[in-house]
């Protein structure tokens, strides 16, 4: 949703691209704080709903340096210059791989015998991230053969061999059964990432070269104006970015489950309390999710910049500028800035709206 050239937004009543109609109106709908900001009139994010019933690639997305490189170098793959930090937000029961884990943690389970290959031969005193990097590659690297090879071994060992991550044995023949044994990806997410399992309402925030990998569930993404993606595993050999240029720039930020999380927290402009707000470390966007029974309302005071919101779940109405909307599952909507909404529930109403200001 928005004004991103592959994925355009039209308006419903005259089917005009949403980016001619900014285009028109620069200070109106965007304002003129959000304009000079990014220097441009188009959105500064682009929201999306997944629905993900197999693993989405192993992949990161590079950061602002490095876009601008692949970009110019190849247009047709890498579509703009920028940076993509994004923020996936649960409808519902969401797993997903998630930056890397504790580094004692990762040494630990490189302990096993089928894992000790991926190891540097010569031993530093210390496990690091250059050393953690050195495993990724080699993982990512390896033959079909070694890794087909070493899930098996992996599988044989008994389930407590693997302490807390006995989820791992047990995972290995549901990601062979969605790609293949001897997909690279499936070593690198399960022995060097976070597994997480988000309930409804649960966010997390994956950085510029953050590694991640989509499990299974429905929710609503967030990210900076971008589609540039580099993947590495979790899909065909020929679909795959250059290993080398993977690695090399990958960040080792978040080596902790509750570091990749995003709580929610109390929004001000939320005249009910019926909003929350999640805030992610970046300037492009933030989102507010508005939950609302039968019977409530909330009124969000105006924000200074776009807004582009969907309803998920249920009916209401909106009243803004005068006007009052229809609200129900699957409705879309631009919200221009300075504008206050009053949302109203005839039945259980939820939805999504991300923002700039």
């Amino acid at each position: 949703m928005g004004t991103y050239p592959e994925l355009p937004s039209y308006v419903l009543e005259t089917g005009e691209d949403l980016q001619d109609v900014i285009d028109k109106y620069p200070d109106e709908l965007l304002g003129k704080t959000v304009a000079r900001k990014f220097n441009h009139t188009k959105l500064p994010y682009l929201p999306k709903v997944l629905s993900i019933a197999k693993a989405l690639p192993l992949q990161l997305h590079p950061n602002k340096d490095l876009a601008s490189k692949l970009h110019q170098k190849n247009p047709d793959q890498f579509t703009d210059p920028n940076h993509k930090p994004e923020i996936a937000l649960a409808l519902g029961d969401f797993e997903a791989f998630c930056g890397f884990k504790p580094l004692k943690d990762i040494e630990r389970t490189l302990q096993l015998p089928p894992l000790q290959a991926f190891l540097p031969q010569v031993k530093k005193a210390e496990f690091d991230d250059q050393t953690l990097k050195h495993v990724v590659k080699s993982m990512l690297e390896a033959s079909d053969d070694v890794v087909r090879k070493t899930n098996d071994a992996l599988m044989a060992l008994p389930k407590e061999k693997f302490g807390e991550d006995s989820y791992i044995p047990e995972m290995i023949p549901r990601l062979a059964e969605q790609y293949d044994k001897a997909d690279n990806g499936t070593l690198v997410a399960l022995i060097t990432m976070n597994y997480l399992q988000l309930k409804e309402g649960e966010s997390i925030y994956i950085p510029a070269d953050g590694i991640h990998a989509y499990l299974s569930g429905d929710i609503i993404e967030c990210m900076a104006r971008s589609n540039n993606v580099l993947n590495t595993g979790f899909c065909p050999r020929a679909d795959r970015d250059s290993v080398e240029m993977f690695t090399s720039c990958l960040t080792f930020t978040p080596h902790d489950v509750k570091d990749c999380m995003l709580p929610s927290q109390s929004f001000g402009k939320s005249s009910n309390g019926k909003s929350k707000l999640y805030a992610p470390p970046l300037s492009e966007f933030s989102m507010y999710a508005t939950t609302l029974a039968a019977g409530e309302s909330d009124t969000i005071n105006k924000i200074g910049g776009p807004s582009v919101m969907i309803v998920t779940e249920g009916e209401g109405t909106l009243k803004a500028e005068g006007k009052e909307h229809k609200l129900s599952a699957g409705y879309i909507f631009f919200v221009g800035q300075g504008v206050e909404l009053e949302f109203s529930a005839t039945k259980t109403l939820k939805a999504f709206t991300a923002f700039a200001e």
